[in-house]
């Protein structure tokens, strides 16, 4: 029986609508579609779009062999793929429909993204009701780089909450997308993007930053950040 998300997933995105796009997978909370960006200079960068449950769009690139971009925001794939004409992502990055090339902004795939920045306005909370929570970075004690939780789950929250309080904690520590020391950090230009739902490169707002959520804090935790959220919640 599917879980609650891939039935949530499949009421978001018919079979009748995605039947004509191209490399359609599905996920635990998200559906994947072949896209890319066309530069009359360096011709077509092609990607992987993720599409999530809240709306998100995230975007792993393939341009060449040995590009290693992934959870792009659209705009900075456009960006990355030397797009002339940039800052107009929804119309210059495309997806194949029936063997052609369709601006995002002619298929359904925006309908949820544009939803969630409408209710990102005032509010912290996406179209679902779920508390949005902007990627964050921790530092490894050993080789002293920055590195990126993504904060979208309960699960993905604990385990940025934890890595925060271990003074010792390490890039070899990280449950999910295996890195070592060895592996470079990621560009200037790349940590500005935290996944806000008012704007990628938002730096804190009502929209991304959360003070105390069931999502973020914990009742089995005895940090005093978490003891203070469970105490008051019982008030």
């Amino acid at each position: 029986m599917a879980n609650g998300a891939e039935r949530e997933m499949v009421l978001l995105f018919s079979e009748e609508e995605l039947r004509e796009m191209s490399g359609v997978k599905r996920g635990g909370d998200y559906i994947e579609v072949m896209c890319g960006c066309t530069s009359h200079r360096y011709g077509d960068a092609v990607g992987r779009l993720r599409v999530f449950i809240n709306g998100e769009l995230e975007i792993t690139c393939e341009c060449t062999p040995g590009c290693d971009e992934d959870k792009m925001t659209p705009a900075a794939f456009e960006k990355h793929s030397g797009r002339e004409t940039a800052r107009k992502w929804k119309n210059n990055v495309w997806v194949i429909v029936n063997g052609e090339k369709v601006p995002l902004s002619k298929t359904v795939l925006l309908k949820y993204y544009n939803q969630a920045s409408k209710n990102g306005n005032g509010s912290h909370r996406s179209h679902n009701g779920r508390v949005c929570h902007r990627d964050e970075f921790v530092r490894c004690n050993k080789c002293n780089k920055e590195r990126r939780f993504r904060l979208r789950s309960k699960e993905e929250c604990r385990i940025h909450h934890d890595a925060l309080a271990d003074e010792n904690w390490k890039c070899a520590d990280m449950p999910y997308d295996k890195i070592t020391c060895d592996d470079d950090e990621e560009r200037a230009s790349r940590r500005v993007y935290r996944g806000c739902t008012r704007s990628p490169t938002c730096k804190g707002c009502t929209s991304c930053v959360c003070f105390g959520c069931e999502i973020c804090r914990f009742s089995d935790c005895s940090c005093q950040t978490c003891t203070d959220f469970t105490r008051n919640a019982k008030v």
